[in-house]
């Protein structure tokens, strides 16, 4: 599993915890608009660069993950598709797709929420920033605000699990 290169200090723990709590405000914004709640921000020198929620739903579009948006701005503001230096926030464990533009954008560091059982490519389900035979090696924390972060996710999968019952559950009146 990927691990830090060591433990964050506390000043970088509440760093990272500031920008987390942001990311967890696009996470919201991608709620409301009915999406998977995930937001992401892209940080250079300690200014956002770029910010991206989910909306692979209302776009129709399966690339549009939170980390994509949010690598896409930044490159666009920086002018240049090399994100050197940067360090990406995201709420979730970012999937096997996203692990690999953060890899390909040469990000510096990635700092996530809670774990994703499912799809997690930092060490939940694969580990690829800890994949020797590739060329760039992300430093990735994990963890941080991890019960928000989770908790978000749990709420809002309870939300469309209960509102799929109760559509179910409506006596069809049509003749």
């Amino acid at each position: 599993m990927t691990q830090p290169t060591s433990a964050p200090s506390d000043e970088q723990l509440a760093i990272d915890q500031a920008f987390m709590q942001q990311a967890l405000q696009l996470a919201q914004a991608a709620a409301d608009a009915g999406e998977v709640p995930v937001g992401a921000l892209v940080v250079l020198d300690g200014k956002i660069i770029g910010r991206g929620m989910n909306a692979p739903i209302g776009s129709h579009d399966p690339t549009a993950h939170a980390e994509i948006q949010a690598m896409r701005e930044a490159a666009a503001a920086i002018g240049n598709y090399r994100l050197v230096g940067c360090t990406l926030y995201v709420t979730l464990e970012p999937c096997a797709m996203c692990s690999g533009a953060i890899q390909h954008a040469r990000i510096a560091r990635l700092v996530y929420g809670a774990r994703d059982p499912k799809t997690g490519s930092c060490g939940s389900v694969i580990d690829l920033m800890a994949e020797s035979r590739l060329n760039h090696h992300t430093e990735v924390a994990g963890g941080i605000l991890a019960e928000e972060c989770g908790s978000m996710l749990s709420r809002f999968f309870s939300a469309r699990r209960a509102s799929k019952k109760a559509l179910s559950s409506k006596p069809d009146t049509a003749e």
